[in-house]
């Protein structure tokens, strides 16, 4: 299962305006590594530094900043004042159920008369469906706030207005050409809305929503602030940028995440043996997520919110326990089509001229698509379409980009031969009819050749800084902690030190079943005597014997906190990437 990637091209970025970078470590007392990796975040002075360490929820916007935001506010109030039946209606992601839960729990508490609406992924796919408009109408709703959809269902947001039926949109996807006609449109992407933030997830919107409601009806935020561990799940998730506003509420819905969690998240992190842990962005998108996601994968969406919203703790963990088998079954199934997928590939004629990578299995799990997509960019960096046909009988899939391309422009190109689409410029879901499939493959091959280049098509590792083992001092690290929360925008530092060596005790761990062939060392560098850092390479056992044989090499590594089977935290570095060195001796 595991294919070696093509070599990746190391990086160092320029260290910055050395003025400024003394500057810093004059004024804070800081070591030059680390103001260095301040300015090279755009954080220059010492104010912006303490801004940057110590966030605070001033800092977030005005969320009537945000266009149509005044008249979201007065109609969900007047549904409420007028005991209109209201519903909330989301995406089946984490980012989708996360602000379904977030606005209905918000909501729940002024109305009785109020229920969600999961579309089940495979009958009704993504978005908003004249289906769900007459499931609403039928029962009597006349109020839907859709959550992480929407922004380009203008033609089902036209139908539910010819029934009666408003909708109020948060979104925070790309608009089209045209807005839906809905009560109010809330996105920040789009281009008549000067809110100062424009990357907010579908789930951070809803937020602005309800904070616009509390700040207008004279609800203190503090009962509002809760519901930011919600929000800090959803801008993991979904990997929205980690700066400016994201970033502040990322900062405390983490802080709630990790002191005074929802039941349902709860459970989930007990489920992800995190509960001695300080949860992390990295743990939301690799364990917590994931198990959330699992529900709308392979069963229901509902069944996500159904969780979030929980304020019984024997039903979260019964419903946890459940998803958490969903997520188990998710893993064995994406595992095998991955399998496949890259056999697929491989198998393909001049497979390694291509500069794009589609595949197609009828018989594939539409619910893990995206997952195997991702995992044949690892293997082959290129950017990648998994497809397979749904109960429609439509070919449907998930594409997934590299750094540097953007992929639904690309897509974007071939819309005459989709049904619909929609996404972003790294991730994106499609579908098509399957005759149109390999027009679809051909074309989307050329557009790709035609504005792709050799530098694009090589992995990148951007490295920060270089750094001696030395220099990693318990303050050194406590600082750099305070970087946190890490995520695109304001990655995990990357460093490069050169010439290191196994002590002796490093090892390959992991079999097939876990993707093979893991290196856990332990890591010195110049002087055998100075404490080892102990250090994790996933998918590198090819190196295993260079290392063994006592000879050195060159790792760019990121450095974290690692409480395996301990509560008590110890420093690990978490290896991208090794080269072998030029000495063969230590």
């Amino acid at each position: 299962m595991v294919v070696k990637s093509r070599e990746k091209k190391w990086i160092i970025k320029e260290a910055g305006d050395p003025i400024k970078i003394r500057q810093l470590v004059q004024d804070l007392s800081i070591d030059e590594i680390l103001a260095k990796l301040l300015v090279q975040r755009n954080i220059s002075d010492a104010n912006m530094v303490r801004e940057f360490f110590h966030p605070n929820l001033s800092m977030l916007h005005d969320p009537f900043l945000m266009k149509d935001m005044a008249a979201a506010v007065e109609r969900v109030n007047r549904a409420i004042t007028g005991n209109e039946k209201i519903l909330i209606y989301g995406d089946y992601d984490v980012d989708g159920t996360s602000a379904v839960s977030l606005v209905y729990s918000f909501l729940k508490k002024l109305t009785d008369n109020i229920n969600y609406y999961i579309p089940d992924r495979y009958d009704e796919g993504y978005g908003i469906s004249k289906a769900a408009v007459d499931w609403a109408r039928e029962r009597g709703f006349t109020l839907v706030i859709a959550l992480d959809c929407g922004i380009k269902e203008a033609d089902a947001v036209k139908y539910a207005l010819s029934q009666k039926v408003d909708f109020i949109i948060c979104d925070h996807h790309l608009p089209g050409e045209e807005l839906p006609p809905a009560i109010a449109v809330l996105d920040p992407k789009r281009e008549d809305c000067n809110y100062p933030y424009d990357d907010l997830s579908g789930c951070g919107v809803g937020f602005k929503l309800v904070q616009a409601y509390a700040q207008r009806y004279g609800i203190p935020f503090e009962e509002i602030e809760p519901l930011l561990d919600l929000v800090a799940v959803a801008i993991a998730a979904d990997l929205v940028s980690v700066t400016g506003e994201n970033r502040v509420l990322a900062y405390f819905g983490l802080k709630r995440l990790n002191e005074a969690p929802r039941k349902g998240l709860l459970s989930m992190i007990k489920l992800s043996g995190l509960e001695k842990h300080k949860i992390t962005i990295d743990d939301v998108v690799f364990k917590i997520g994931p198990r959330i996601n699992a529900a709308g994968r392979m069963e229901s969406g509902r069944m996500a919110v159904d969780l979030l919203t929980s304020e019984d703790e024997k039903q979260a963990e019964r419903i946890g326990r459940s998803i958490n088998d969903h997520n188990n079954d998710r893993k064995n199934i994406d595992r095998e089509i991955t399998i496949q997928a890259i056999e697929m590939v491989k198998s393909a004629p001049n497979f390694k001229e291509h500069n794009s990578t589609i595949v197609y299995n009828p018989d594939w799990h539409k619910g893990v698509v995206g997952i195997v997509a991702s995992r044949l960019v690892e293997a082959f960096y290129k950017p990648t379409i998994v497809l397979t046909k749904s109960a429609n009988g439509f070919v449907s899939g998930s594409a997934r980009s590299i750094s540097g391309f953007d992929l639904y422009e690309a897509i974007e190109a071939c819309a005459d031969l989709l049904e619909n689409f929609g996404g972003h410029t790294y991730a994106a879901g499609l579908t098509m009819k399957e005759e149109n499939l390999p027009y679809f493959r051909d074309r989307f091959e050329r557009i790709v050749t035609e504005n792709i280049t050799k530098e694009v098509l090589t992995p990148i590792i951007n490295i920060d800084a270089q750094l001696e083992f030395k220099q990693i001092t318990p303050k050194f690290f406590r600082l750099l902690n305070m970087f946190q929360p890490f995520g695109p925008g304001n990655p995990s530092p990357v460093f490069l030190t050169t010439s290191v060596y196994d002590n002796g005790n490093g090892r390959i761990v992991g079999g097939k079943a876990d993707g093979g062939g893991h290196l856990k060392l332990e890591l010195i560098q110049d002087d055998a005597s100075y404490h080892p850092l102990s250090a994790i390479a996933f998918n590198m056992s090819e190196y295993f014997t260079h290392i063994e044989g006592g000879n050195p090499v060159d790792i760019c590594y990121s450095i974290a906190e690692n409480f395996y089977r301990s509560s008590i935290a110890n420093i690990q570095l978490r290896i991208k990437d090794i080269r072998e060195g030029k000495d063969t001796t230590i």
